[in-house]
């Protein structure tokens, strides 16, 4: 007598799962459920069989032990066409199973939940699904398993055509396999996150498994002959790249997220409107003002040349004022990203401009950079550098005024103001500013001395009484001499050179002011 073709079904997540089982009762399939399960698709007019009933043991402990039984692993695990298998399986009365349907306890939805508790978290650990998926996976040769309603229309269809040979379940037992792996990394990450929260010692972990998921594809990478695509963490944050809509425009590219995100880390400093250019990740104009458009004047004016093909970084809704600039003749934007768009600025972006169907405008809620405390990582070969992102808060109660003149008023707001943009150009890093607008910028270069050299060609005679940022210290005066042969009249430097006595000397005889900060800004 033939076995009868049997499914064993659980799942937490019920999408889709009625159509798709009763065209596997259609095909003939008997079905074995538990719990809230087979309630569902007995509601649905579907013949179950209980998951106790097979096993003649009772669901127990609030249902934390129903599947963890030798018929259902046996039925997994069996192989019929080994001897002593198909012995065991005749002794014990175990009927193998040909396909399971199991997802898992939404712990990854439950711990991205503000204030959930570590009894909520612990609640939702899967413990029996994870063991049936890794059973079934195993046994490929012989059971299929299915792990997302995604899967289920592509599956149905296969075994309705016969194609759902091993090739077919092999391609699911590795999709399984990848999602119990990322269903535990996500509790592990969160034991170790909140380990390190309890932590008196600040150690960052010993290990780190790390789970990304594929969001997009990307046409390249940094070049046309590089792969590339964008992987996303299990629990984005909603202000993270991440989560961001795309409103309008050609599809994303390596270097446009890059830059996107660049953006948007240097706008979320400020608290006025704010605007940043970016040009291969640094930005060459920067700008605050009381009014958006004027922010955007003030960026864009701050490396006219730089800015033709560049991301921009918005911290307000886009007004049509706004739009209308952006899209002056002469002018082309590669992305914006903003919190969002008037229903006029929008029609401007997207109508006027002749790159108005290529480009990207994406929207996205604005992150507070400002104490959020998180991880970054960096690819090197053989391994990770891992590091606290630095975007904590320079308290000015640390800041020091080394020389003889103390900034004016207006010279502290734009000290402040270049030492935000600072932070975010790559080293070594020199940025020149003057009433809420970056003047000019140096970036990359080997020597400080070079950087301050660029900053100030690009600023030409606009640093007049301006100030000047370095992310680290002014290893000898020549730079604060050849800031102030630009015009520059104060200085914000972290400090800590051995030569500071010789750079505070420099800055005295041109009567310039400096700050000392006490910390570093390196970004490589």
């Amino acid at each position: 007598m033939t076995s009868p073709k049997r499914i064993l079904v659980s799942v937490s997540d019920k999408t889709g799962l009625i159509p798709f089982v009763s065209g596997l009762a259609t095909l003939g399939y008997e079905i074995i459920s538990t719990g809230g399960t087979r309630q569902h698709l007995r509601e649905a007019g579907l013949e179950v069989m209980d998951i106790s009933e097979y096993t003649g043991f009772p669901e127990i402990m609030d249902g934390r032990v129903k599947t963890l039984h030798p018929k259902v692993h046996g039925g997994l695990l069996g192989r019929p066409n080994v001897p002593e298998h198909a012995a065991a399986i005749q002794a014990h009365g175990i009927v193998p199973f040909q396909l399971v349907i199991c997802n898992l306890y939404p712990f990854e939805a439950t711990v991205a939940k503000p204030n959930v508790t570590l009894d909520e978290a612990i609640e939702n650990i899967d413990i029996g699904g994870p063991s049936m998926i890794r059973s079934a996976a195993k046994n490929q040769e012989h059971v299929g398993v299915v792990t997302s309603p995604e899967q289920y229309e592509g599956v149905l269809a296969a075994l309705q055509t016969g194609t759902f040979d091993l090739a077919y379940r092999r391609n699911l037992a590795t999709q399984a396999f990848t999602r119990t792996a990322a269903y535990d990394t996500a509790i592990s990450a969160y034991f170790l996150a909140r380990e390190n929260q309890e932590s008196s010692t600040g150690e960052l972990p010993d290990s780190l498994t790390l789970q990304f998921r594929r969001q997009e594809r990307l046409r390249y990478g940094e070049n046309p002959h590089q792969r590339a695509a964008f992987y996303v963490e299990p629990q984005a944050g909603p202000t993270t790249l991440a989560a961001a809509r795309q409103r309008n425009g050609k599809e994303l590219s390596y270097n446009n997220l890059l830059d996107l995100d660049a953006a948007y880390g240097i706008v979320a400093e400020f608290d006025q409107p704010a605007v940043a250019i970016i040009k291969h990740n640094n930005p060459c104009g920067c700008g605050l003002s009381k009014h958006l458009h004027e922010a955007f004047e003030k960026a864009y004016a701050g490396d006219p040349i730089s800015a033709f093909g560049s991301i921009v970084g918005v911290n307000r809704v886009v007004d049509a004022a706004t739009a209308e600039l952006m899209c002056e003749p002469g002018r082309f934007i590669e992305a914006i990203i903003a919190p969002g768009y008037e229903p006029d600025a929008f029609q401007i972006l997207t109508t006027k401009p002749k790159w108005k169907s290529n480009v990207r405008l994406m929207e996205l809620p604005l992150p507070d950079a400002r104490g959020r405390q998180v991880l970054d990582y960096r690819r090197v070969t053989g391994g990770l550098l891992v590091q606290d992102r630095d975007s904590l808060p320079d308290p000015e109660s640390e800041w020091q005024v080394v020389t003889t003149r103390q900034p004016t008023e207006q010279e502290l707001i734009d000290l402040r103001f270049a030492w935000l943009v600072c932070k975010h150009v790559k080293s070594n890093a020199i940025v020149f500013a003057k009433q809420g607008m970056v003047t000019g910028v140096g970036a990359g270069q080997m020597s400080r001395l070079d950087s301050a050299e660029i900053a100030a060609r690009k600023s030409e005679d606009r640093c007049q009484e301006g100030v000047v940022a370095s992310d680290a210290f002014f290893p000898f005066r020549d730079g604060i001499d050849q800031a102030a042969a630009a015009g520059i009249v104060a200085a914000i430097q972290p400090g800590g050179s051995r030569n500071d006595d010789e750079v505070i000397a420099a800055a005295n005889e041109h009567g310039m002011a400096m700050v000392f900060t006490g910390r570093r800004h390196f970004r490589h």
